[in-house]
């Protein structure tokens, strides 16, 4: 792609990026003190006319993001959250939306501001590019012939999550309401400039954009404040409503994944997120415009008992969703727990895998150990999951032993996720067999291999990787006890559960090192001997937390176990299995669920695989407690700000899948 400069509003064209990326454990303030970068929805309008054609393709993208109009009618949204240095841009086939003579594009845009995991933000690097190709040929690219303007009808009545989203009040009296529409006249908006510092180096996102469709509600009730709306389940979207009030009537917009004891909207959710927004009416036909998006159920519109209502539904997106995957069971709970899982996928994956819609938004390394796989299983399809290992990649510039988080101005570090890295790439692969990503991933991965080495001891053991969290599980309420101080930073000493990730992540860089016809690391045997010595108690006949031997979580049993750390010994064996029934998946937190599953599945116990997953007291607790998304915990009281839509909780739909690689 040739280079172009981003456009801007004039506010930003001067600016000088800031500098947002560094180790977590450095003590940077980077938050934004200058209203003018923050909260910043700005519109692009040009008019362009066009000789007869056959095909049209548009090349955009936006900082922080975008909504495209052409003609009146929506186009696509994104992009996808990255890095400068490898800035995503969507490439869309508009022919079905022009027409020769004239036409309008119109772009909303929008710059939050805020660090948080969502986007890289709060580096004033604000602005869209775009060019258009008809039948070959470019006819029109992002330059300062475009118009700009700020949407005044957006404000913000309040943020929600860990600075993640501001919720916003919406006017429709502003004077830029249908600045899409072609009879808007934008006379007197002025003329884009030029993103002088732009450092965006572009390229094209490797995965499809968005699908948008209307959800209907389940039910719809007219109460005495207004209406209420219940969806018949969670989902992530928008409010749309088309309605008729008095002039500067304010509608108070309330949503929520459950409701109360008193069966009102639980809108103080309990996973930190307030969610109440205000729309002001202008007396006339009247369409709520909500931008950014959230995951809720119920919706309420608090307002007057004259208002008409035209229009109620959920405008619902998530990413392209075909469904291949077959499970062949009799087991009437298991389809049960299957279906929750699938439904979370299915709804729950946005342009990346978001690790919940409403508190982070964020897409964790973690979770594509079990929310990209749980996806890539259920539609046959690994590019969404490639793109994600990707995302990863790129954050090793600001540490080679990669970011937990990607595509965010937040910076955040766990040793854990970073250990399984190597065995998403293997996994992908063995999946579609594509040798060139296997080839691209080599280099980072041994970039990550040798990052881990200066933390080895005399033994090959981890020891202190003081740089990044030992996370080990979460909530830390189901850690099971285990007995090693988890400390930000952590402090010296070997543990079991980062080591166990350690010798499964040597293993995997040596599967990778050997399909590349390259030499092995050589030192899996010998890690995992040193971690036996290191970490089993033979009067117990466990794994402990640590080498002082005083406790064994059931996580220090069932990562060895997946591991086949000294599973030749078949008494060791099956004790530890007998220790991981005994303790079942309530002594774990749902992440650390999927290894336990795939170790036992690994093993040939699939039946017990299936009895611990039908544990009332786990996926099915979700489902009696009125889910119909995976929790972020068993259930609801479990950790204090529990996310109700949580892809993370997805295992079932890995381990139980037929001829799937567990790990």
């Amino acid at each position: 792609m040739r280079s172009l400069p981003f456009i801007c509003h004039p506010d930003f064209a001067n600016e000088v990026p800031r500098a947002v990326f560094h180790k977590e454990m450095e003590p940077v303030d980077c938050t934004e003190k200058d209203p003018r970068f923050l909260n910043r929805h700005v519109l692009f309008r040009k008019k362009i006319r066009i000789p007869h054609f056959s095909r049209a393709i548009l090349n955009v993208t936006a900082d922080d993001y975008y909504k495209l109009y052409i003609n009146g009618c929506y186009v696509a949204q994104g992009p996808a959250a990255s890095y400068p240095h490898t800035y995503y841009y969507n490439t869309l086939d508009v022919t079905p939306f022009l027409r020769e003579g004239e036409n309008t594009l119109a772009l909303h845009t929008y710059y939050q501001g805020l660090i948080n995991r969502v986007w890289v933000s709060g580096d004033r690097r604000g602005g869209m590019w775009c060019t258009l190709e008809v039948d070959g040929k470019p006819i029109l690219e992002s330059d300062t012939s475009w118009r700009c303007h700020d949407h005044t009808g957006y404000t913000a009545c309040g943020k929600v999550g860990y600075d993640t989203a501001f919720l916003e009040r919406y006017d429709s009296n502003a004077p830029e309401v249908g600045f899409f529409e072609e009879s808007f006249d934008d006379c007197a908006w002025e003329m884009a400039a030029i993103l002088s510092a732009s450092d965006h180096c572009l390229t094209p996102q490797p995965t499809k954009p968005l699908v948008l469709y209307d959800l209907l509600p389940a039910t719809l009730e007219r109460t005495e404040r207004g209406y209420r709306l219940d969806f018949g389940r969670e989902a992530v979207g928008y409010l749309h409503a088309v309605v008729r009030g008095k002039p500067r009537e304010r509608i108070i917009l309330r949503f929520a994944e459950e409701l109360d004891e008193n069966g009102e909207l639980r809108y103080q959710m309990r996973c930190n997120c307030c969610y109440e927004e205000e729309w002001i009416l202008s007396g006339r036909r009247d369409t709520l415009m909500q931008y950014d998006y959230k995951g809720f159920r119920y919706a309420e519109l608090i307002c007057s008992a004259e208002l008409e209502v035209e229009e109620l539904c959920m405008r619902v997106r998530h990413y392209p969703y075909r469904e291949k995957a077959v499970y062949s069971t009799q087991n009437a709970d298991l389809c049960r727990v299957l279906q929750l899982c699938a439904d979370t996928v299915h709804y729950g994956t946005q342009e990346q895998y978001v690790d919940c819609p409403t508190r982070e938004k964020g897409q964790y390394l973690g979770d594509v150990s079990i929310a990209a796989r749980a996806h890539a299983v259920l539609t046959g399809d690994t590019t969404m999951m490639k793109k994600a290992i990707r995302d990863f990649f790129q954050s090793s510039f600001i540490c080679r032993g990669i970011m937990a988080v990607s595509g965010s101005s937040l910076m955040q570090e766990i040793a854990d996720y970073s250990l399984q890295l190597p065995a998403q790439v293997c996994w992908v692969y063995a999946m579609d067999g594509d040798r060139v990503f296997l080839q691209e991933a080599e280099p980072y991965l041994t970039a990550l291999y040798r990052y881990f080495l200066q933390y080895t001891d005399a033994d090959g053991l981890l020891d202190g990787v003081t740089e990044k969290w030992n996370l080990v599980d979460w909530p830390k309420n189901l850690r099971d006890g285990y007995g090693f101080p988890l400390t930000k930073p952590i402090q010296t000493g070997a543990h079991n559960v980062l080591n166990a990730f350690w010798c499964g992540f040597l293993e995997a860089m040596d599967e990778c090192y050997c399909l590349l016809g390259k030499e092995e690391t050589g030192r899996t045997l010998e890690t995992k001997e040193a971690f036996i010595r290191a970490f089993y108690d033979a009067e117990r006949g466990l794994f402990c937390d640590s080498k002082q031997h005083t406790h064994a979580a059931v996580h220090s049993n069932l990562l060895p176990l997946l591991f086949s750390i000294g599973t030749e010994d078949a008494e060791r064996k099956e004790r530890m299995i007998a220790f991981l029934l005994e303790k079942g998946l309530t002594s774990m937190g749902v992440y650390m669920a999927y290894f336990a599953l795939a170790a036992l599945v690994k093993h040939g116990r699939v039946e017990d695989a299936e009895r611990l997953a039908t544990d009332p007291n786990c996926w099915l607790n979700m489902l009696a407690q009125g889910g119909t998304t995976t929790f972020e915990a068993w259930g609801k009281e479990q950790k204090k700000n529990c996310s109700l839509f949580h892809p993370w909780a997805t295992a079932p739909l890995i381990v139980f899948a037929e001829d799937i690689r567990v790990y």
